[in-house]
C-alpha cells in the first residue's frame, strides 16, 4: 500500500504542502525568496578583514548575487582552526550591507547569541550541526528573523522537516530549508549532494529550498556543476562561498570560488535559471486554471 507524504510525516503537518496551500514567500528587505526568482547568496566562509568582505560584497553584487553570506561565528571541527571574529565580524557584515545594499545571512550557534546576531543580520542561519539544537531553534524562531535551516550531516528529510515544524510551532513562518550535502559511505567528496531532496522538498513542502553546492562538493571546481543541478531540481536559491584569494582563506578555501570563477558560474547558470523560471510560470498558470475551474 502506498503511504502518502502526509502520513509519512504526520508529525510535521504544517510544513507539508496541500491542495489549498500557497508557497511560502520569505521577505528579506526588498527580496522575496520563494516567489519564483532564484536568489544567490554569496560570500566568504569566514569574515576576515574589512577589505576582504567589502571587496567580495561589491563583486558578488555586480555578478548578480542579492545576499551576502559570511561567518562571524564559525563551528569548526578542530579547536585549532579559526573560530570567527564574533562581534567584530558582525559589525563588518553590517558595514558591508551599508555600502553594497546586500542583505546579510550569517550563522548563529548558541541561543545566547541570538539577540546579538539578530541585531546585525537579516537572515539567521542554523548550521548543519545545530539542526536539532532545539533551544537554539526556539530562540531563533522567537527573534522573528527569517531563518535558513541547514540539513544536518546525517539527517533524513523527515528530521529536517521536524526541525522546520518546531520553528513554525514557535510562531515564525519565515523558514527556508537548505540542502548542503549529507554524510554517506562515499568519501570522494566532502559530502554527498542530495539533489533528489531538493526536488522532493519542492513537491511536498511549501517552504523555499536553498542549495549549498560549496559544502556539498568541498572542491571549488565542482561547485558550478552542482549549482546547475540544484537550479534544475527547482531550488529557490543558492548559497555559494566566494573569496578574493581562496588560497589565503582562513577557512574553507578549497571549496571557495575566486571572483573570476564566480562570474563564470553565474553566467553559465543563466539558461538553467530561465528554464527553471519557465517551469515555475507553467506551474503557476496551471494552479490558477485549477482554481478557476474549482
Amino acid at each position: 500500500m502506498c503511504v502518502s507524504w502526509q502520513e509519512r510525516f504526520a508529525d510535521a503537518p504544517d510544513v507539508l504542502a496541500s491542495a489549498d496551500c500557497r508557497p511560502t514567500v520569505v521577505q528579506v528587505l526588498d527580496l522575496k525568496i520563494g516567489a519564483g526568482e532564484c536568489i544567490t547568496m554569496a560570500g566568504p566562509c569566514s569574515v576576515e578583514t574589512e577589505f576582504q568582505l567589502i571587496a567580495t560584497a561589491h563583486h558578488v553584487r555586480r555578478a548578480g548575487a542579492r545576499i551576502l553570506r559570511g561567518g562571524a561565528f564559525k563551528p569548526r571541527s578542530s579547536p585549532y582552526a579559526f573560530q570567527g571574529l564574533g562581534l567584530d565580524g558582525l559589525k563588518l557584515l553590517a558595514r558591508a550591507r551599508e555600502v553594497s545594499g546586500l542583505a546579510i545571512v550569517t550563522e548563529v550557534m548558541s541561543e545566547d547569541d541570538v539577540p546579538l546576531v539578530a541585531e546585525y543580520a537579516d537572515i539567521l542561519q542554523i548550521g548543519a550541526r545545530s539542526m536539532e539544537n532545539y533551544a537554539l531553534l526556539e530562540a531563533a524562531a522567537r527573534s522573528g528573523k527569517p531563518l535558513l535551516l541547514k540539513r544536518g550531516l546525517v539527517a533524513t528529510i523527515g528530521d529536517l522537516l521536524r526541525s522546520a515544524q518546531l520553528i513554525l510551532n514557535f510562531g515564525n513562518p519565515n523558514v527556508m530549508l537548505c540542502e548542503r550535502g549529507i554524510r554517506t559511505f562515499e568519501t570522494a567528496l566532502r559530502n554527498t549532494f542530495d539533489a533528489a531532496a531538493i526536488a522532493l522538498l519542492k513537491q511536498i513542502t511549501h517552504l523555499p529550498v536553498i542549495a549549498d553546492p560549496s559544502h556539498a562538493a568541498g572542491r571549488s571546481e565542482l561547485v558550478p556543476a552542482l549549482a546547475r543541478i540544484a537550479v534544475a531540481a527547482g531550488a529557490d536559491g543558492l548559497l555559494v562561498e566566494v573569496h578574493p584569494n581562496p588560497d589565503k582563506a582562513w577557512s574553507d578555501g578549497e571549496q571557495s570560488l575566486n571572483f573570476a570563477e564566480f562570474d563564470a558560474m553565474m553566467a553559465a547558470l543563466n539558461p538553467w535559471i530561465e528554464l527553471r523560471n519557465l517551469e515555475f510560470e507553467r506551474r503557476d498558470t496551471g494552479n490558477e486554471a485549477i482554481e478557476v475551474m474549482g
